[in-house]
């Protein structure tokens, strides 16, 4: 199967330059909003926010369900590949808001960077899989030991690789991990540069598509349940957060974020057609087998048990490790957002 590449994907100076230039213009002025203060509900005339995308799935999601148009601010999209070229646009001020997995606001914790989470959104963590490069005789988690396995520190995979090989009875010393990008994971697992790779969708359904054929296949996903949390967050730059213009088009944001993806939830073969076969290029019944493996959205709450959950990640890494210093997951959340999630719940109806 031929894939091609996402039709509007931005080159990522182009887009530090030109965010940069539309973040000086884009705010409100005035006083700085205190990090306790309640969140404005108005947006300013003329408030932009620049929303960094993977895979143009925010875009997409918010143009199909009609919610792009309902936004009381100017969306610019940047789109990004894994969360440290993110961070390093949040680092530059060019970019305002971001979807990312559960490992990059910890390096953003870890860095210094206050970025905190202003939404969580929870999937089938099964929808992820380590990928096993064809001809290589790796299907359980044992197996592993001394494997060639792809690595990108300050993302998800890499709390999963992790968690894979505490499973295992392993440790990173038994292993040769390979730091590639993470868009690079599919090409090095499909071509056998690396014997494992994380691979979430669609990424996944591409390797299995082309690789499958000729060997490549998954880990026994039984032995591998644990590893994902399933969950992605927004999160947030605080120099946004403390311009009250920006600061009401985040609390918009979140709740039309929220109000698309339910519509997701409940209209999956508008979806699979707009997304996974107009913008992914990929078959309808590959984009149906993804819908199927993550499950609808819900939006859990912004709370102790949230937090608990970021913790025990954060302590995955720390045991390993692989943090230069202690975090504590509580400094990267903003809770603020509990309310504003909830209130676009009941709204939309997705589920917490």
């Amino acid at each position: 199967m031929t894939v091609r590449r996402s039709r509007s994907t931005l080159a990522g100076a182009a887009v530090l330059a030109g965010a940069l230039l539309l973040s000086a213009c884009g705010g409100g002025g005035g006083a700085e909003l205190a990090a306790d203060a309640p969140l404005p509900t108005q947006v300013p005339p003329g408030t932009e926010l620049v929303i960094a995308d993977q895979a143009e799935a925010q875009q997409v999601a918010l143009k199909a369900s009609g919610e792009l148009g309902r936004l009381p601010f100017t969306p610019r999209f940047a789109n990004f590949t894994g969360g440290p070229a993110i961070l390093e646009a949040f680092r530059a001020g060019a970019a305002d808001i971001a979807s990312v997995g559960d490992t990059p606001p910890i390096q953003a914790l870890v860095a210094g960077d206050d970025v905190p989470i202003v939404l969580a959104k929870q999937n089938d963590p099964s929808s992820t899989q380590l990928a096993v490069a064809p001809g290589r005789p790796i299907r359980k988690l044992a197996d592993l030991r001394g494997a060639k396995i792809a690595y990108a520190e300050g993302t998800a995979q890499q709390v999963i690789v992790l968690r894979a090989l505490a499973k295992a009875g392993l440790t990173t010393a038994d292993v040769q991990l390979v730091r590639l990008q993470l868009g690079d994971f599919n090409d090095a697992v499909r071509t056998g540069q690396v014997d494992v790779a994380v691979l979430n969708e669609p990424r996944l359904t591409r390797f299995l598509t082309e690789a499958g054929p000729r060997g490549g296949g998954v880990i026994d996903p039984a032995e591998t349940a644990d590893t994902s949390s399933g969950l992605n967050y927004l999160y947030a730059r605080r120099a946004a957060l403390q311009d009250p213009a920006k600061a009401a088009a985040i609390r918009a944001y979140v709740q039309h974020y929220i109000a698309a993806q339910q519509w997701v939830n409940t209209h999956n073969a508008e979806w699979v057609q707009q997304y996974y076969v107009d913008n992914q290029g990929i078959p309808a019944a590959d984009g149906k087998r993804i819908i199927d493996s993550l499950g609808p959205s819900s939006f859990p709450r912004l709370d102790t048990a949230l937090v608990a959950r970021q913790q025990n990640t954060i302590d995955v890494m720390a045991r390993a490790g692989e943090l230069p210093r202690p975090a504590t997951a509580a400094d990267g959340f903003d809770l603020r957002f509990d309310q504003v999630v909830a209130e676009a719940g009941t709204r939309t109806g997705a589920p917490r």
